[in-house]
Parts: structure tokens; sequence; C-alpha cells
């Protein structure tokens, strides 16, 4: 899992951007698939057939974008403007490297020592923010650069012990989560989706789900863990090294409490750690799911990630194969119509 995870967060894709991370998977995947297609979004449509046929079909979905941004303009003197790809705080992102294709740049602006008054305290938005690539002029930098190219933050994954930090956790976890399922012999029929442009409005589980219409489905996938010193412990969310992420509310999906109480007991029973998250945040591809075709019994299984849609996301290694552990067992029990 930690080398499939590696492999994954050094790739650079996102939000509409996300055919070398396709390319990778697909090579990943595509000798332990019954069936293989990318439809016209870019979305990866798999199904595994399994040694007992499924009662119900069950959709595993993990999205292959990450935030980043879009240069947007540039600048007389060759700097490049850009706007933001996902949800992006803009306090951090000042003075961290990105890497566009082949080209690497600094995101700048004015200098603190310039600054006066209150200005020292604001947070810069994009629009006083450029990427410094390092040359002189417009024209220069149109040999480099196109309007509409996509750049991500550049950061090398890290060994931390116990935890891992990385860009992209969220979701390159979930990715490998499901490419590690694939990888192995199933009890039950599985489809997979793996989903474009969930960062900029979960554009393609939308498409999957249509167009694979299961009877129940699972996103796999990162979230916010505030763990952190100084964060009352009502605001924390969940906490890295306690296990899986449930959510019974986010800001796009209500889910079924009796299905997430179920499953909580179902972790318990197996030595699987596992934990309700203890705020309303964020949202994820449930959100289009669990309203495709007549409706989709819908459960979110998260892995909790601090300093998230950051160049430096913290996760557990106990926590990303506990994540491992309950997907396969959530899907195999809703394949069997126990859930």
């Amino acid at each position: 899992m930690i080398e499939l995870l590696k492999k994954y967060t050094a790739i650079a894709a996102p939000s509409g951007s996300e055919e070398n991370l396709r390319k990778v998977i697909i090579e990943d995947i595509k000798d332990f698939v019954d069936e293989l297609k990318v439809d016209n979004l870019g979305n990866i449509i798999a199904f595994k057939k399994g040694k007992n046929t499924a009662e119900k079909k069950v959709m595993l979905d993990a999205h292959m974008d990450e935030v980043g941004f879009m240069i947007c303009g540039i600048d007389e003197n060759g700097d490049l403007r850009f706007s933001n790809l996902g949800g992006i705080d803009s306090k951090v992102i000042f003075g961290k490297r990105v890497k566009i294709g082949d080209i690497y740049g600094v995101i700048g602006g004015t200098a603190v020592h310039l600054l006066k008054g209150d200005e020292k305290e604001a947070v810069k938005n994009n629009d006083e923010l450029r990427i410094d690539i390092g040359t002189k002029s417009a024209s220069e930098s149109e040999k480099l650069v196109k309007i509409g190219d996509t750049a991500v933050f550049d950061t090398e994954f890290s060994d931390l012990g116990e935890k891992v930090c990385a860009k992209a956790l969220d979701d390159r976890v979930g990715c490998a989560v499901l490419v590690k399922i694939i990888q192995s012999e199933t009890d039950y029929d599985m489809w997979f989706s793996f989903s474009v442009q969930e960062e900029i409005g979960c554009r393609g589980a939308a498409v999957t789900s249509y167009s694979i219409a299961p009877d129940c489905a699972i996103t796999v996938e990162s979230t916010t863990a505030a763990d952190v010193y100084g964060v009352p412990t009502d605001k924390k969310v969940c906490e890295v090294g306690n296990g899986v992420a449930l959510s019974l509310m986010d800001n796009g999906t209500l889910y079924n409490k009796d299905l997430v109480n179920n499953v909580l007991d179902l972790a318990e029973q197996n030595g699987i750690k596992a934990q309700k998250k203890t705020a309303v945040a964020g949202g994820t591809n449930a959100s289009v799911i669990h309203k495709s075709r007549n409706g989709v019994k819908m459960l979110n299984l998260a892995l909790p990630c601090r300093y998230i849609h950051s160049p430096y996301g913290v996760a557990a290694k106990a926590d990303i194969d506990s994540l491992y552990n309950l997907t396969l067992l959530a899907a195999n029990q809703m394949a069997q119509n126990k859930l």
C-alpha cells in the first residue's frame, strides 16, 4: 500500500488533467479485471468478477484528481497569473514550489518587509500572487508555458515512521486502496470507478454512477483531521491514528445512520479501528452517486489527513491499512445484502 501511495502521489494529476495517473492505474489493473474502459470524461470504469456472484451490485469509487492551479495569464515580466483548481487555502501557497509539466516555479508576491500595517497580517488572494518561473519577459515565458496549462505542488513523499507525508493524499489513498483490492482475489463481483474532476464539483462520479447503476456504493476518500495543537475537541473532526473516519453528514450527503452504525459495529467485531466524524464539513463524490438513477445506498470511508489540500498532508500508516480492510469488508457485506 505504501509503495502504491508513494508512486501515485508523485504523479501530477490536477482536475481535468488526470491522464498521467490514469495511464499508470490502467497499467496496474489491466491484468486483474474482466472489463475495463475509459469513458468520454476520462473516468476509468472496471469490473472484477469474484469467486461468487453478488446479490447486489456494488461500486467502489476513488477520485484521481488532486487540487492544483490553472495558468490564466502571463504578465509582461514573465510571471504567471493563476486560478485554483479545487479548494486551496491561500495561506498555504505563498512561497511554495510548483510544477507545470516539466517547468518549475515558485508562488510569490510582495516581500513582507515592503508591506505596511494591516497588509502584513492580511492573507493574499490569487490576484495578488504570481508564479515565478525564472523568466524575464512574457515572450520568454510563452515558449515554456501556455494559458490553460495546469500546475501542482512540487513535493516529495516522506516516510515519518508511523505516518506518511505527501501531496495529493486526497485522493491517491483511495486509488491505492481500490487498486490493491483489484489486484487481490475477491469474494464477490465488484465494480470500480476511478473518477475525474471531484475537486471541482464531483463531475466524473456523476457519470460513472449513471453508467454502472449500482445498488450500493462506497466512496474511498481522505478527510480533514484537525487534531493539532490549540484545536478544541469538538472542532477536530476526526483524529489521525484512530482509524477510518465515517461521515453521518457532510455538505453534499446525508448518510443512513443505521448503515454507518452497522459498519462501525462490523469494524469493532473485526478488530479494525474506526471513528465517526464529529463535524459537518466538506463533501465527496457520494453527493452525486447517491442521487443517481433510482438512488444508491451510500457509504463514505475516509482516511484522516492533517493539512489536507496543502503541499504536505500527514496520515497514519495504520489508518491506511484500516481503510483498506474496512473497505473490502464493507463491500463484501454489501454484495451479500447484509448491510
